[in-house]
């Protein structure tokens, strides 16, 4: 009977298994699924050059894009002047853990705060300025997000099923679960509890409004902290569709993403990296459904292969039994 191969762990933490010698015919998408963030820039790629995406989505939201670009106008011409007080005076202010005199050294002029230096580097423009347009720009981008809430959830949908139509693929595609580990991984049921929990729309906005937004301000280094702390979730949420076409429990869905965390955090932290940025991250909501989409084909052919290879490996020790 022949020994299987152990199953390793590489020095970058990617696990290693017999399964990772595939045939030429997915060479190209194991290629891709090694670095999972391309996705991110392919659907961006796509959605921006492919008018059966772009036409139909814009369609969908122009009318509310429109009232809500228009409210966003009204609110930022009333509230900018007043917030990027504040903002400056909270700034300024020694105590404030919005403070940044510890990379940001500021000359006192006669009248104001002027000549700003980032990490010894000139800036174009005040801290307190740069802070202010990021977030009367989330609270813009939350006004619009309003007028097409329905609209692009129904777009997200749609260019989901659209990507995978593009694919060449029907229903039967999408097979049942294989775990592709002779070890899986143990995960905490109760994680899956809490994720759950928090996922709920109050939780969420809790969590993405009242503690990530103000981190996200933060000068520079907050909005790349904030994507960080984001990224698995997003990724998740962008996996959905996924998950539900091969009617996968909570629990291979939490050992799924356990053995491809890594692969998830790359994914999502760009996804989410993008989907930060004020008003046009909306439009990345929708192009990372089909990075997504195109992330989860890739994903399925493999899990395709190890069944095939699971199948022929079962005839094989049936035939040598036999002998």
């Amino acid at each position: 009977m022949p020994v299987e191969p152990v199953l390793q762990q590489s020095l970058s933490g990617r696990h290693l298994s017999k399964y990772d010698e595939v045939p030429q015919e997915l060479h190209r998408a194991t290629l891709r699924l090694n670095f999972p963030s391309s996705y991110v820039v392919v659907g961006a790629y796509r959605l921006f050059t492919d008018k059966s995406l772009y036409v139909p989505a814009w369609n969908k939201c122009r009318n509310g894009v429109r009232r809500g670009l228009i409210c966003g106008f009204a609110w930022v011409c009333a509230s900018y002047s007043i917030q990027r007080r504040i903002i400056k005076a909270a700034i300024s202010n020694p105590s404030s853990i919005f403070s940044v005199r510890y990379i940001t050294r500021f000359e006192e002029t006669a009248d104001d705060l002027s000549h700003e230096t980032f990490l010894g580097f000139r800036l174009p423009f005040s801290i307190s300025t740069y802070v202010a347009i990021l977030l009367v720009g989330s609270q813009v981008t939350s006004i619009i997000s309003f007028f097409v809430a329905r609209n692009i959830r129904i777009v997200r949908q749609r260019v989901w099923d659209q990507t995978v139509a593009s694919r060449g693929k029907g229903p039967d595609f999408w097979q049942p679960y294989v775990e592709e580990w002779d070890s899986p991984p143990v995960v905490d049921e109760r994680w899956g509890r809490l994720e759950k929990m928090f996922g709920m729309w109050f939780w969420k906005m809790i969590i993405h409004k009242v503690i990530l937004l103000p981190l996200s301000l933060y000068p520079f280094v907050g909005t790349f902290i904030s994507a960080a702390f984001k990224s698995l979730s997003t990724a998740q949420h962008l996996h959905k569709p996924y998950f539900a076409t091969k009617k996968m429990t909570a629990h291979q869905e939490a050992v799924f993403v356990e053995e491809r965390k890594w692969d998830y955090r790359m994914f999502g932290f760009v996804a989410a990296l993008l989907e930060g940025l004020p008003i046009v991250g909306l439009v990345f909501t929708v192009s990372n459904r089909i990075g997504a989409a195109m992330w989860a084909h890739d994903l399925e052919k493999r899990q395709h292969y190890v069944a095939a290879q699971r199948r022929t490996s079962v005839i094989d020790r049936g035939t040598t039994v036999q002998k």
